[in-house]
């Protein structure tokens, strides 16, 4: 006997930009594979530009859920108490990134403490992971202004490594693990995966999440269908072989294809277990992205347990998922 698929409410999703970053590939995979189809959803996915102007979708009611980086959603999202953002989703614990010394200044940089007056490559100023490198640096003593910080862009930062024109850079995946593979740089703090963000930072933190606002958030059977669409679609990253997941993407979202095999390998093991934030990652982040930069004073944060709505992701993980 056929199974009856009905359709619940149409979700807008706004995804942050650019359509590659590997922080929001779930949500790409879930589209395309059919899975939130699968869950009985019906969503229609917008990508902005960048993360700010998917935290604005979600002010300006353009989006039913919005997926973004916590700093992001606090400096651009929603202002006042009756529509502050809920997080009901989470992706990763930091930017995928992994802090390089080239190995030719080796013998220079052996650990943080030995960056202050050195040149220090981004990708661009004012970079989101550029936050937990002033985290970094603070826990071991050391300032953002005892560093030159240089912005390059992403392939001119991977050209400064490669030729010691820095002597470390904040490199974002696949490139990292491409530089330290070929032998021109070593890792010397990694936050490529939650795992290795609690060993760098000595606590747990959360970066690109999927937010709602409180006075329009779906209802708890539809983000628990969403969140089911999601986890399986890591699953699918986990496993699948790219050439397979290439050819259900959208272009702009596989990129060069040469690169995509690179920067699905690099997201299989970059997202949260299971979704789930605690408290205590959203209170590190708010002190981490206040350290980095104060927030405008029009903002109103509300406390970690009140952003937190993940009782319907918690069912979704313990309920068997749709067929």
């Amino acid at each position: 006997m056929l199974g009856v698929i009905i359709l619940l409410q149409t979700l807008t999703l706004a995804i942050a930009g650019p359509a590659t970053s590997t922080e929001y590939l779930p949500l790409r995979v879930a589209d395309a594979e059919g899975l939130f189809a699968r869950e009985g959803l019906s969503v229609v996915v917008k990508t902005t530009r960048a993360e700010p102007g998917a935290a604005e979708a979600l002010v300006q009611g353009q989006a039913d859920l919005v997926a973004t980086s916590l700093d992001a959603m606090l400096r651009f999202g929603p202002r006042s108490s009756s529509q502050s953002p809920r997080l009901v989703l989470g992706l990763t614990a930091a930017p995928p990134t992994a802090l390089l010394v080239p190995t030719s200044q080796a013998e220079i940089v052996r650990s943080v403490a030995d960056l202050p007056g050195t040149r220090v490559g981004l990708s661009s100023p004012g970079a989101p992971e550029q936050a937990w490198l002033g985290w970094l640096l603070a826990h071991s003593g050391v300032t953002l202004a005892q560093i030159w910080a240089v912005s390059h862009g992403t392939r001119g930062l991977v050209g400064a490594v490669e030729s010691g024109d820095v002597h470390a850079g904040l490199v974002p995946e696949p490139y990292a693990s491409r530089l330290v593979a070929d032998g021109r740089a070593r890792v010397l703090v990694d936050l490529r995966t939650a795992a290795a963000v609690v060993q760098a930072l000595g606590s747990p933190t959360v970066n690109a999440a999927v937010f709602a606002r409180a006075d329009r958030r779906p209802r708890d059977r539809e983000l628990a269908a969403f969140a089911r669409a999601v986890l399986a679609a890591e699953q699918r990253i986990a496993t699948a072989p790219p050439e397979e997941l290439a050819d259900t993407l959208d272009k702009r979202v596989v990129g060069a294809r040469d690169d995509f095999a690179a920067r699905l390998e690099s997201a299989r093991a970059l997202y949260l277990p299971g979704g789930v934030v605690s408290a205590e990652q959203v209170k590190q982040t708010f002190a981490l992205i206040r350290m980095h930069q104060p927030l405008p004073v029009t903002s109103r944060v509300p406390s970690p347990d009140e952003i937190l709505h993940l009782a319907p992701l918690r069912r979704a993980v313990s309920a068997p998922a749709a067929r």
